[in-house]
């Protein structure tokens, strides 16, 4: 897996409510990002400018964050990230720590490998999923999932429960489709003229 480095700068919590909130939106205003740290000993508050989560956020891959919090540092994941819901700016950013012992539980992308029978055919591929959750030990996380389409017939489907990866738990619903090939107009005529 990939490592990128992010650099953040601890914040006091405040006692009152109405003085947190004052507090978060002050820091937003000023070009930050309010984030939380768990997965430690303790809960660590700090903040982090927005420019350096871009290449965090906005990126289809996936990294161990090399954080640096006042000069101390830990690995961490991206666990949770909160939108604005109309300038979709980032308004919070939880992490988690990355202890080698334990399994975490992250999202990797799903990447589609071959050329499918049902596109040969006619049919369209469609990606269902682009991320799947898995559970393992952080240095056995790929970078991505591949998936394997070239037995995939017109009509049918790959399902999470279909997969398995050495060394990791798929997390994602069983029944959940990671892609399916669907029927064209055109597929749809070749097979009722075949059926003639």
């Amino acid at each position: 897996m990939r490592s990128i480095e992010v650099k953040g700068t601890a914040r006091t919590i405040a006692a009152r409510s109405s003085e947190q909130a004052r507090a978060l939106k002050e820091i937003r205003k000023n070009g930050g990002v309010p984030c939380v740290l768990y997965g430690g000993n303790e809960i660590v508050h700090f903040t982090v400018t927005n420019e350096g989560l871009r290449n965090l956020v906005y990126t289809p891959h996936i990294y161990v964050v090399d954080l640096t919090i006042d000069g101390k540092k830990v690995n961490a994941i991206l666990k949770d990230i909160q939108f604005h819901p109309v300038k979709d700016t980032i308004l919070h950013v939880d992490f988690y720590q990355i202890d080698e012992a334990k399994p975490i539980v992250m999202e990797v992308p799903v990447q589609l490998e071959g050329l499918a029978e049902g596109v040969k055919a006619g049919g369209k591929l469609a990606l269902q999923m682009r991320k799947i959750k898995v559970k393992a030990l952080y240095n056995a996380i790929p970078e991505k999932l591949i998936v394997n389409v070239s037995h995939l017939g017109l009509g049918k489907t790959v399902k999470v429960g279909e997969l398995s990866y050495e060394g990791l738990e798929l997390i994602s619903a069983k029944e959940a489709v990671v892609c399916a090939v669907k029927l064209t107009r055109a597929a749809r005529g070749a097979a009722a003229a075949a059926g003639k």
